[in-house]
């Protein structure tokens, strides 16, 4: 018996838990029947107890048996589960927390709204393999205790000759394993602001951030962000109103707009930030698929008045909850405690599972097919759209999003509500504008890998004629 089209071979545990499961959704069980002893079991299906024993557990596992001590096991109360109705938030998708949620739940069937690479880009990829192999032997003997909350030490210290590559020099101490850059920022803003502090963000910007400052209380001001990155006129008008904590940007690879930092605007950005006393935050999510010859703000400073973020969530996947936020070892200390309270630690068997992809150069050539691969879509989606009439912002280095442009007359809410009739998922311009009134023009954001979706050009060319 296989599964996925007859990629893998099931185990006979595997094939028992199925069997089992099948004949339970076409009703040849009723709740609470008793099941044939693990030793009469095994006789019937020609295996070890040991391989019944485990068949029985994982059923129990999945809330399909139940185990009665000196009794046996027996077939769970089971009734038909409908799929469930779209929420409301479902059907609009037109904020950031229904986004986020969508981005989670997965409702649409097509999604050029997603903020992530798609799970089809795995395919073929030799990573699959790896995740897979749950057999997969780690390097040395695993610790099954609580592990350091700074998270694996071999996966630090390569990620530290990694950030020289970009021109990052960090300490060993100044580099802190999260679950990757939301749970970073999380960190930076539990430790830097109080209810009624200012942070500046980029507008149109990432829009999770908005929604971890608006809890943590703390006043939002836009800074607008163009091709280069940004507006330093407009950063410049608003520190003489402001006195921000600090600055949260994303260099390269911009979310939502795909923009890069030109030089003049990252040592324009420096000199405000040591002028006014700010703190700036530098988000490079997709950092290990951009050139490390990019101009960072962390190698501009040093580590002195920046903490920037990385990730393999983007690259690897989005399930994969690994990354790290680097920066002056005094705050990074602080930032450790802070994740011990909370959290305790990450977990250093994600960590393992990375750092084995790295030290056997897996990791480098998934990289170097996901970037031929990044590229090959960047080029099909800004042809389509423009195809379409669209405006595509303009971007010196292909990247995972366009910021597409509508006409005048286009209304992103009409836009949404007629995309969600036909189960596709659109990420909405004003969602990336921590003030909606401050957007300049109807857009949405496209993630390249479902730019050229035959459906969604389709909805796109009946909607604007």
């Amino acid at each position: 018996m296989t599964v996925n089209g007859g990629n893998r071979k099931l185990s006979r545990v595997d094939q028992i838990v199925e069997k089992v499961a099948l004949m339970l959704e076409a009703g040849a069980y009723k709740p609470f029947e008793r099941l044939p002893s693990i030793r009469q079991a095994a006789r019937e299906n020609g295996v070890s107890k040991n391989t019944m024993a485990e068949a029985y557990d994982r059923l129990v596992a999945r809330g399909l048996l139940e185990a009665r001590a000196g009794s046996g096991y027996y077939i769970s109360q089971v009734r038909a589960v409908s799929p469930p109705l779209p929420a409301p938030h479902v059907t609009a998708a037109i904020d950031g927390m229904s986004l986020l949620r969508e981005q989670l739940e997965r409702h649409y069937e097509v999604r050029p709204g997603d903020g992530r690479p798609p799970p089809f880009w795995m395919e073929g990829s030799e990573l699959r393999r790896h995740f897979a192999n749950a057999k997969a032997p780690f390097p040395e003997a695993i610790e099954f205790g609580y592990g350091s909350s700074w998270g694996y030490g071999p996966l630090r210290d390569r990620l530290r000759m990694q950030l020289l590559e970009r021109s990052i020099q960090v300490e060993p101490e100044g580099l802190l394993l999260t679950h990757g850059v939301n749970h970073g920022l999380d960190l930076i803003i539990r430790h830097f602001t109080e209810p009624g502090d200012t942070v500046f963000v980029e507008e149109p910007g990432y829009y999770p951030l908005f929604s971890k400052l608006t809890f943590a209380k703390v006043r939002i001001v836009g800074i607008r962000r163009d091709r280069d990155g940004p507006d330093l006129e407009d950063l410049t008008a608003k520190l003489a109103l402001h006195r921000p904590k600090m600055f949260v940007t994303q260099s390269h690879g911009h979310n939502p707009t795909g923009g890069s930092l030109s030089p003049s605007r990252s040592f324009g950005l420096m000199q405000l930030a040591e002028r006014w006393g700010f703190l700036l935050v530098e988000n490079d999510a997709l950092g290990d698929i951009l050139p490390a010859t990019l101009p960072r703000l962390a190698a501009l400073d040093e580590l002195n008045r920046v903490l920037y973020l990385g990730t393999f969530s983007k690259t690897l996947s989005a399930s994969l909850r690994c990354g790290y936020v680097a920066g002056n070892p005094e705050i990074v200390r602080r930032l450790a405690d802070i994740k011990m309270i909370t959290l305790v630690n990450s977990s250093e068997h994600v960590e393992r599972f990375v750092f084995n992809l790295i030290q056997a150069g897996h990791y480098l050539r998934h990289l170097r097919r996901l970037k031929g691969r990044v590229e090959e879509a960047y080029k099909a989606a800004v042809d389509a759209m423009e195809t379409l009439g669209l405006a595509v912002r303009e971007c010196s280095i292909p990247g995972f999003y366009l910021w597409v442009e509508f006409p005048e007359h286009v209304d992103e809410q009409e836009l949404c509500a007629a995309a969600s009739e036909q189960s596709i998922f659109i990420s909405p311009g004003f969602v990336f504008y921590p003030q909606r009134e401050h957007r300049r023009q109807a857009a949405m954001r496209v993630n390249v890998a479902h730019g050229t979706d035959p459906r969604f050009l389709a909805f796109l060319r009946g909607f604007l004629n």
